[in-house]
């Protein structure tokens, strides 16, 4: 191992920067030895203060008010970008030029041409380059997988995925850059991005969609007086503005395999406050998974005696991916949120980037991400032509 220390800094001091600067925080406490000593060198977010706090909580060296500090930093390696859409292209280019690996959150970026981009820099980068979707270091979805994976539910015949929030039902929220942007960009493309995940993740990849419908319920917001994190209530004004993309969107898909699927998802779903699950259901049995309850899930299978058969609560302990070695105490029943699987993101991250010897599975490309983009994009289009059957590109573009 080497004693050289990694140099890490975030972008965004928001609620997910937080998580991201927390993960780094903690990479070198699971799963044993393989990296290096991990500095925290610095949080940046145009609100200073917001940074300033977030060092002070996670442990950086400092708080910076512009990107481009961070990126002009020889010192620092490794950069997380966690900030709006809109900004994910031109910090990961000049980050990847600056010769630093990038994880990325979701969405990849603000539009199809910014993507595009991003994966094209991507394919030229001499760096580790990679996108946030925490859900598939859940240990329960993980399991879930493997159920998938060694045929434990037979032919697959149905995945129904939803995740409902309730974060803009209040219509005197301000209207922040989650409003902003075309259809797609809003509950589709910020939540709706995860569950599309997960579906292939445990499915693989989506090849069409159909019968999709995008709604807004709260057409106008008022517009803030100043900086606002997260979802968190802020000071309004009197002047409203546009909401310019959909607060619940519902379709229906097909999967390369041939399977079909349903997705729904909304941020105006009242008392969920973060309501992502899904059923997934095979000839020979079913598993079902709900975050309102992370450290468990639902399975049925054909046991060998009828009479005992039934659905079976199962609770997440060690004999599940990521449990072993990634939780302080490793019992049953003692382990699973959200902090944790951003531990694991990170550390899956500088994994790549060191080349750990026993390194926890990558993270999803930007060609990854990209693809859940064009999906998110088949979807308005099928929305768009009343709900006609769209395909969705199968390979990303080569630049």
């Amino acid at each position: 191992m080497s004693l050289q220390p990694l140099s890490v800094a975030v972008i965004g001091a928001g609620m997910a920067g937080r998580s991201h600067a927390s993960g780094y925080r903690q990479v070198n406490t699971v799963f044993g030895e393989g990296l290096p000593p991990v500095r925290l060198a610095a949080i940046a977010d145009a609100n200073e203060q917001l940074a300033r706090d977030a060092a002070r909580r996670y442990g950086f060296e400092k708080a910076v008010s512009s990107w481009e500090e961070v990126v002009e930093d020889p010192s620092i390696d490794v950069i997380s970008i966690v900030v709006g859409n809109s900004l994910h292209r031109p910090i990961a280019e000049a980050a990847i030029a600056a010769g630093k690996h990038v994880l990325c959150e979701k969405p990849l970026a603000g539009s199809m041409e910014d993507a595009q981009a991003m994966v094209a820099a991507e394919q030229s980068a001499d760096v580790v380059t990679a996108v946030g979707y925490t859900y598939r270091r859940s240990p329960a979805i993980a399991a879930i997988r493997d159920h998938v994976q060694n045929r434990e539910l037979g032919e697959l015949t149905l995945f129904d995925g939803r995740y409902w929030c309730d974060y803009a039902c209040d219509p005197r929220g301000p209207l922040t850059w989650r409003y902003r942007g075309g259809p797609g960009s809003g509950a589709l493309g910020d939540i709706g991005a995860h569950v599309i995940d997960v579906g292939q993740f445990l499915c693989g990849p989506v090849v069409s969609v159909s019968g999709a419908v995008l709604s807004t319920q709260i057409a106008e917001r008022p517009l803030p007086l100043g900086a606002v994190v997260g979802h968190h209530a802020a000071p309004v004004s009197e002047e409203m503005g546009e909401v310019e993309n959909e607060d619940t969107a519902v379709f229906t898909a097909r999967f390369e395999s041939g399977l079909s699927a349903s997705f729904s998802v909304s941020r105006t779903a009242f008392g969920m406050p973060n309501g992502l699950a899904f059923d997934v259901y095979g000839l020979d049995g079913r598993a079902s998974f709900d975050w309102h309850r992370p450290s468990e899930y639902l399975v049925d299978d054909r046991q060998t005696e009828a009479r005992t058969r039934g659905v079976r609560q199962v609770i997440v302990g060690p004999q599940m991916p990521y449990f072993a070695g990634g939780y302080p105490m490793e019992a049953p029943g003692v382990g699973g949120g959200n902090a944790e699987m951003f531990v694991y993101q990170c550390r899956a991250f500088l994994d790549q980037i060191v080349g750990t010897p026993d390194p926890l599975p990558r993270n999803a490309t930007f060609a990854d991400a990209f693809h859940t983009m064009q999906i998110v994009q088949a979807v308005v289009e099928s929305a768009q032509s009343d709900g006609a059957a769209t395909e969705v590109p199968t390979a990303v573009p080569t630049h």
